[in-house]
């Protein structure tokens, strides 16, 4: 009878956990790139009356007698489908069709160019792509963290002007004053300078190149809040490149990526948590007349 007791208590923790998580994903449903998350459970130890026999020559053996203790939380899946397009306006918003976080953390980005120093030594993921720039023109996350990129290299031919990704890890900086932002399908960050003394002046520019991230198991990511993700020991280690080449998404400017909450499922999944819960607190309630009832016997 006690036991009873202990298995609905557990009962009611875990679907509490159940509610927890959608009681979050409900609260998250337009977050930018918010990913949901689900709660599944386990059966805890079980009691052995009695165990197993094999069959002997007179008698067909019988199955084990086991009674459940209870209930656990087994795992929280992260769910990293893509969430609804959102169309903005704004030329800094991007939103990644595809696979792939952008790269971003805290540096010390350097005066003057090359943009290739003072990296973040901690690097978080991120989906949500409303991206701003500080007083320097670095771009940045709307909380401030530095958004990692690639640096561009440029090529002069006939037809002028040409860039492409380089190899090497860059903050990307539009300098204050410039028109005509754009971030393209290849992530690159492009302008118009109308810096009079600048060698680019009125010309068309790149400042490098948006950098993404891929895992092997991108639910393996841990969150830390902020829509930011943290490289696990089983996400397995960041491949590193440049949007819409292979193995990476591409690229929208001036969209979001909005959350991917379904709010008919979570609130199904609500539902079904309040049932779970009532369900064992019935439990408790019963398994306490019925010891009422052996001490009245007493």
């Amino acid at each position: 009878m006690m036991a009873g007791m202990y298995a609905a208590i557990s009962g009611l923790d875990a679907n509490q956990a159940m509610l927890n998580d959608t009681a979050s994903d409900l609260a998250n449903v337009n977050t930018v790139g918010y990913k949901a998350s689900s709660v599944t459970f386990a059966d805890e130890l079980t009691q052995v009356i009695r165990g197993a026999s094999g069959p002997t020559s007179t008698n067909g053996g019988s199955n084990p007698v086991q009674i459940g203790l209870g209930v656990q939380v087994n795992a929280t899946h992260n769910e990293m489908t893509e969430g609804s397009f959102q169309s903005t306006n704004n030329p800094l918003d991007v939103a990644i069709e595809g696979s792939g976080f952008l790269r971003v953390g805290a540096g010390t980005p350097p005066a003057k160019e090359p943009y290739t120093s003072g990296l973040p030594a901690n690097v978080d993921y991120t989906r949500a792509g409303d991206l701003t720039t500080n007083t320097q023109g670095f771009l940045t996350t709307s909380a401030g963290e530095y958004v990692i990129g690639r640096n561009a290299v440029a090529t002069v031919g006939e037809a002028g002007t040409t860039y492409a990704p380089g190899k090497e890890d860059s903050f990307l900086r539009i300098p204050p004053g410039s028109t005509n932002i754009t971030i393209g399908q290849d992530g690159s960050v492009s302008y118009t300078d109308n810096n009079p003394e600048s060698k680019t002046y009125q010309q068309r520019v790149t400042a490098g190149f948006v950098s993404l991230a891929t895992f092997a198991n991108e639910s393996g990511l841990e969150r830390l809040g902020g829509s930011l993700w943290a490289q696990t020991a089983n996400s397995g280690t960041p491949i590193v490149g440049t949007p819409d080449t292979p193995g990476f998404g591409s690229t929208i400017g001036g969209v979001l990526e909005m959350s991917n909450v379904d709010l008919a499922t979570e609130m199904t999944n609500m539902i079904t948590a309040e049932r779970g819960y009532q369900a064992n607190s019935r439990v408790i309630t019963t398994a306490a007349e019925m010891l009422q009832t052996v001490v009245t016997m007493a």
